[in-house]
């Protein structure tokens, strides 16, 4: 059976009970997407936790972890910006961590990466943009 997204109104739901995204490929770089869209959802009110093997330090004023594995806490949304290709290691290691949502941005979408997320209990949502969703969904905030 083909992926379906959840309806806006499930999504709108699930961003109102989400606080903590874990943003894979979140770049240091201000001028790349994941920057902006990460910069953006932390003025709403979420908090951010970028996750970069190649970035050592901190992104937008939070600690950098080479991994979720490495997360010393609980996340609600594990963000994806990489390529469609590299998300089957992302999914299997947010079902590990046991978040609650994958999401891969807009772009973004693996079969395989989706199964393996739902099959772990975790909602999924590809190829959105997050920050999209959450100003059309929640324009005022949370």
């Amino acid at each position: 059976m083909a992926f379906e997204n959840p309806s806006r109104d499930h999504i709108r739901e699930i961003l109102k009970s989400s606080n903590t995204i874990a943003v894979v490929g979140l770049s240091d770089k201000p001028d790349r997407v994941s920057y902006m869209v990460s910069e953006a959802m932390q003025k709403k009110g979420y908090r951010i936790i970028p996750v970069n093997p190649t970035v050592q330090g901190t992104i937008l004023g939070e600690t950098c972890y080479p991994s979720l594995a490495d997360i010393p806490e609980s996340v609600d949304i594990v963000n994806v910006f990489r390529r469609s290709e590299q998300t089957v290691p992302v999914a299997e290691e947010a079902a590990a961590i046991k978040a609650k949502v994958l999401w891969l941005q807009l772009g973004i979408s693996n079969e395989e990466a989706a199964r393996i997320a739902s099959e772990a209990g975790l909602e999924v949502i590809m190829d959105r943009c997050i920050k999209v969703e959450d100003s059309i969904l929640l324009p005022g905030g949370k």
